[in-house]
Formats: structure tokens, sequence, C-alpha cells
């Protein structure tokens, strides 16, 4: 088998039905700047995009409003951020309007998850080594 000359995911999207609370969520909790992109698809897609840095470790998305796709419950694929300490971003979920559905739990050898929810309803991971 062949060895991959790449990381086999390059971006993600994570769908909202209110942008403006969505971006406020993410950048209390992640204290992070969102910079708007413009819509590939001409379709009235609204895409902001998190930090990223194509040279660094680590791929880049966006939150994306679009009709016809929805936030995910958590039955679908979940996203987790990298974090310092993801107990940080933890204390901050509920007073950005979220909900914690698993605090901090240490996943072995790999580090420590957070699961929460967003005020879309999307489930996302928080992950950190300490």
């Amino acid at each position: 088998m062949e060895t991959p000359k790449m990381n086999p995911v390059v971006w993600f999207e994570i769908y909202v039905q209110d942008m403006d609370r969505a971006k406020k969520f993410y950048s209390e909790v992640l204290k992070i700047e969102f910079q708007q992109l413009s819509d590939p698809t001409e379709q009235s897609m609204l895409m902001f995009s998190f930090p990223s840095d194509m040279n660094a470790m680590g791929i880049g998305g966006s939150l994306v409003k679009m009709e016809g796709a929805l936030p995910s419950n958590g039955s679908g694929t979940i996203v987790y951020f990298g974090c310092e300490d993801c107990g940080i971003e933890e204390s901050r979920v509920e007073k950005a309007g979220g909900k914690v559905c698993q605090p901090k739990m240490s996943i072995g050898e790999f580090g420590f998850c957070t699961i929460i929810t967003d005020t879309e309803g999307n489930t996302i991971g928080l992950h950190s080594m300490q």
C-alpha cells in the first residue's frame, strides 16, 4: 500500500442557519476572527473561513449558509478543533449559547477531547494534548 503524499482531509464546512449567531459562537469559544469568502457557486452561498495557514499542520474550513444545507445533529461527521487545553474552550461554550455534550476526557496517549453542540445544532469536538 502506498503512503499518501498528503492528509486525506483538506477542507471542512460547517452548515449554519444563522450566520451571525454561528460566527459569534465560534469567535467567543475559540477566540478567532473570520474572513468572508466569495461565493464560488454564485448561488447565494454565504461563507466565512476559519483562520488557516496552508503551510501549517491541519486543514482550513468555513461556516456556510446555503439553501438546502442544514446543520447536523451529531449523527454525521465530527470536526475537531485543536486547542492548547480543550478545558479552556469548553468553559466558554455555554456562555456562548452552546452545550457541552461530553466534558473534557482523556483519550490516553492521544490527549484529551470535549464534545460540544454549537448554536446551530452541529456537534463538534475540541482536542488538546493537555
